[in-house]
Parts: C-alpha cells; structure tokens; sequence
C-alpha cells in the first residue's frame, strides 16, 4: 500500500526537493518568467497567489492524499517550478502526477522528461504504485502532447469535469501509465534523456 513520506529525488541535472513555504519566494519568479498564469486553461498560479497554492499543496500532504516538490535545475541552482503526486489511493496504490509547472526557459527542454523519470521511478519501484495517472484540460493540446509523449496511454476524456479559474468548466483529458508498462517507458525516457545529453554538449 502506498505510503507518502518527503524525499529528495535527483538525477539527470534536476532535483525535487520536498516543497516547503521557504519556496514560495523562487516559485513567484519561475511563475512570472513567462507570465505563466495568463494560460487560462493551464493551472499555474498568479504570482501573489503563489503563498496559498503551496499551502494548499501541504494541507493536501498532510491529509495523505498529496505529495509535492519544487523542482531545481542544477546546473544554475535554479528552482525552475514544482509538481507533485495527488489524488492518492492508497489501497488501490493509484495515484496521479500533476500541477506541474516550469518556467518559460525550462519548457521543451530536459526538464519535464528528467522530473517525470524521477517521479514515476519513485512510484512504481519504491511506492509500489500500480497505476500512475495523468490529467490535463482538454484544450491544453501541448501538456497533451508531452504526456503522450511520456508512453502514457490515453484513458478517456471526462465531459465537465472540473472548474477552472475563470470560472469556466474544462473537459479532462486522462492518461495512465501500468506497472507493467513501467519498464518500457523507463527505457524510453532514458533514452530521451542521453539524446538531449548529447545535444547539450
């Protein structure tokens, strides 16, 4: 069954630190690099509502249900953004990857493909995870196309399913990733992660 507990996850150039309110200040300027929030259909905060979303985030871990870091990139020493598990199952060892977000710099680079081996490394060969879902609104055609491209299986899509901050309502689009499965995708993303190696040098 799975158990959360913090722990620092690091390899390929990044590191999830366990998120603390000592964040809150590196996160309001990897929110604004990009102006992040004006993506209406994205979930990133504004920056004066960066303080309550990682408060939010550790009511949730003490609850059980969350586990969340800010991420780091270490080659600047840089908190670039944050993501965490939620929506925890426990006793059917499920849980989802998601309010994830980085700044504009870090998109479309090693980053995301570098937290997402870390993550669900951790899930499926620590916490015993069996199924590691993914979510993401139906018109955010990008985060779509990242998760695919991650060897998640599209699931379904959920019709009105969840509010967003303009008040509008999105359909979700849902993706999961087996145990079993775990191993090709692995290799995948490893492998994603020497060619960008390669193209860094």
């Amino acid at each position: 069954m799975i158990a959360l507990e913090p722990v620092v996850l690091e390899d390929h150039g990044v590191r999830l630190e366990p998120l603390t309110e000592t964040h809150s200040a590196a996160l309001r300027a990897a929110v604004a690099d990009g102006r992040l929030w004006e993506l209406w259909y994205a979930g990133a905060p504004e920056p004066e509502q960066v303080a309550s979303y990682v408060r939010d985030a550790l009511d949730g871990q003490r609850l059980g249900h969350a586990l969340a870091w800010a991420v780091r990139e270490l080659a600047t020493g840089t908190i670039v953004g944050t993501t965490r598990y939620h929506d925890v199952e426990p006793r059917i060892d499920r849980l989802f990857i998601g309010y994830t977000w980085y700044a504009k710099p870090w998109q479309r680079t090693h980053v995301n493909t570098a937290c997402k081996l870390l993550l669900l490394g951790h899930a499926f060969e620590t916490l015993g995870a069996q199924v590691v879902a993914l979510q993401t609104d139906r018109l955010n055609f990008a985060s779509q196309r990242a998760i695919a491209a991650l060897g998640a299986q599209q699931e379904g899509v959920l019709r009105h399913h969840r509010a967003r901050r303009d008040g509008s309502v999105r359909d979700t689009v849902v993706f999961s990733i087996l145990a079993a499965e775990w191993p090709d995708v692995k290799r995948h993303l490893t492998t994603r992660l020497a060619r960008h190696e390669q193209d860094r040098q």
